[in-house]
């Protein structure tokens, strides 16, 4: 299950704020193979490793460095590095503090964290009070990488709008792998980001998603919360074997916080994948039979047959839900006006506009709902 490996640090890479990256040379004696460069195609002397310096502390040149290789192994694009388990030589201090959330539970890096809504928070009795998040329209997206495009609509429509990110655990678990998210708040851009259920190191620490939006809401003073899985997505191919299932439980857990849920749909006009072109089969089993509460299922004005393809595509959902069309005049300057560089996939903006300009399309709605 996982494929350990020893090595040193031979250089520090460029890195951000609570992830250091270094490339490790991999000890030849260890048995089971070489790890790989992110292909899972052969062998390599050195490869690029990250740890989270909260975890496990900061690396530097000539540091053992015990590694988890699995996911490089494997040449997963996301996952495409070693971690770091321990700097065994130099084990970090002891950071106390208080907090009792667990998260990774019962796994060899369980962290302690404080959470918002515990007992020893200073929000506890704010959050303990809260019964709801009064009306607030909650943004509701597969993939991580649509969560720049969602904040670019909203604030399109509404410059100056108060925008959290909601952090589920169906991605990466710790928010220090998201540039995005640490970019996005440097820039202003958004309030901060509160991680839930296994997904630890936001701004703010939450149990559930439910209290999760109550504390965007009553703590960071959101206007619009934006809930997405961490970077990285977990599919199988099968109707219900993905992560982003959990899209539809977000959209009942707006609404039964008395939220206003607003879906964006996952749209590509370029992934090789027939299931995912047009409206992503995700999208449909999320919104179409995993959400119970009604949501305003945001449908991107697109152009020519595609666009008539994403409409035909959606029709299903409106036995169900709200359909709303909106224009996206205007949200590709948006999207470009960005500091940060929109992703899908390995694709950007110019590869894929529809994903982005139906991200963008749901952030503008739910500006207009404000």
């Amino acid at each position: 299950m996982i494929r350990w490996r020893r090595g040193e640090v031979r250089q520090l890479l460029p890195s951000w704020p609570g992830v250091a990256l270094a490339l490790v040379a991999v000890d030849p004696a260890d048995e089971g193979g070489g790890v790989t460069e992110g292909t899972g195609t052969g062998p390599a002397a050195t490869c690029r490793a990250l740890a989270y310096t909260d975890l496990v502390g900061e690396p530097g040149v000539g540091d053992s460095v015990l590694l988890n290789t699995g996911a490089l192994d494997l040449g997963l694009g996301t996952g495409g590095y070693a971690l770091v388990v321990a700097l065994p030589d130099r084990l970090p201090a002891d950071r106390e503090g208080p907090g009792h959330l667990v998260k990774a539970r019962y796994t060899p890096l369980q962290a302690t964290v404080l959470g918002a809504d515990e007992q020893g928070s200073p929000h506890h009795e704010v959050l303990r009070s809260a019964d709801g998040v009064d009306g607030m329209p909650v943004v509701v997206a597969d993939l991580h990488s649509a969560l720049p495009a969602v904040v670019a609509g909203v604030r399109a429509e509404r410059p100056g709008t108060r925008i959290a990110n909601v952090m589920l655990d169906g991605g990466a678990l710790p928010a220090a792998f998201s540039q995005l998210v640490g970019a996005l708040r440097e820039e202003g851009l958004v309030e901060g980001c509160v991680t839930t259920g296994q997904a630890f190191g936001g701004d703010l620490e939450a149990v559930t998603v439910h209290s999760g939006l109550l504390a965007a809401r009553h703590v960071m003073g959101a206007e619009v919360a934006v809930v997405c899985q961490g970077p990285g997505n977990l599919g199988t191919g099968t109707p219900w074997g993905f992560s982003g299932v959990s899209c539809g439980e977000a959209v009942n857990a707006a609404a039964v916080l008395g939220g206003r849920p607003v879906a964006a749909l996952r749209v590509s006009e370029a992934d090789e994948r027939e299931r995912h072109r047009g409206v992503s089969h995700h999208s449909m089993t999320a919104y179409g039979r995993v959400a119970l509460a009604r949501a305003d299922v945001v449908v991107p004005v697109l152009p020519g047959v595609f666009g008539e393809r994403v409409r035909a595509q959606t029709r299903p959902l409106g036995a169900r839900h709200t359909l709303v069309e909106v224009g996206v005049d205007g949200l590709e300057e948006a999207l470009a006006a960005l500091p940060v560089k929109v992703s899908t996939m390995g694709r950007g903006l110019d590869e894929d506009r529809a994903a982005f300009l139906s991200s963008a399309a749901a952030g503008r709605h739910a500006a207009a709902l404000l």
